[in-house]
């Protein structure tokens, strides 16, 4: 049986303890960063702590001894507010929340017909929705509008037309990249997506 690699190994054993891995990154000077998040349980509120950055840190220290792994110091945390969204999973969880979008490749001329969107632009920020499936391929979409922010203490004229909606469709094998959008919201309103915990860095043991 071939021998499985770095990657598949970390995903295994972070499954195998129950939680879901988000991203695994490996940076200048040997650090393994790996990124976990709770299974996603519909309408429940559940976050990654410091124990469970630990539990899965310890874990992982062992399993990559036994496989030899090369790196010089590992962290485990859970996501930012700018979580990767990478699989069909995600996309589920996130419906409805604010992402980042970066296509493969710019729309093109024919999906910029009666919108206000260049046919060289790859980069989006709206709303992530289900829609019609393309090719028997789960769609979605990404809506948003032209409008302007209303700055703090702005009076908006209640004859003001608002800026129709406008939205792209995409398959997940057309997006070069997908993040939730960066916003923090300071009214107090629990965000879905889940927040951040202290990470767990350790180094391997000579």
């Amino acid at each position: 049986m071939a021998s499985l690699s770095t990657n598949d190994t970390i995903e295994q054993t972070v499954t195998g303890l129950g939680y879901d891995l988000v991203d695994i990154e490996r940076t200048g000077g040997g650090l393994l960063r790996v990124t976990i998040d709770m299974p996603y349980v519909k309408d429940a509120e559940q976050f990654i702590n410091a124990e469970d950055c630990e539990k899965v840190t310890r874990q992982l220290q062992f399993v990559l001894e036994v496989e030899g792994a090369a790196y010089s110091r590992l962290e485990v945390s859970s996501p930012g507010i700018d979580r990767p969204l990478r699989s069909e999973k995600d996309f589920e969880r996130f419906a409805g929340e604010l992402i980042d979008l970066t296509l493969k490749a710019p729309i093109g001329v024919a999906a910029t017909a009666g919108s206000t969107v260049s046919a060289n632009q790859k980069k989006f920020r709206g709303t992530l929705e289900h829609a019609e499936p393309k090719d028997g391929v789960a769609g979605w979409q990404i809506v948003w509008s032209d409008e302007p922010a209303v700055k703090p203490g702005q009076k908006v004229s209640k004859k003001r037309v608002s800026a129709p909606l406008q939205a792209l469709g995409f398959t997940l094998d057309e997006i070069h990249s997908a993040r939730l959008a960066p916003v923090v919201d300071f009214k107090g309103r629990k965000p879905k997506a889940a927040k951040g915990a202290p990470a767990a860095d350790a180094q391997p043991e000579n």
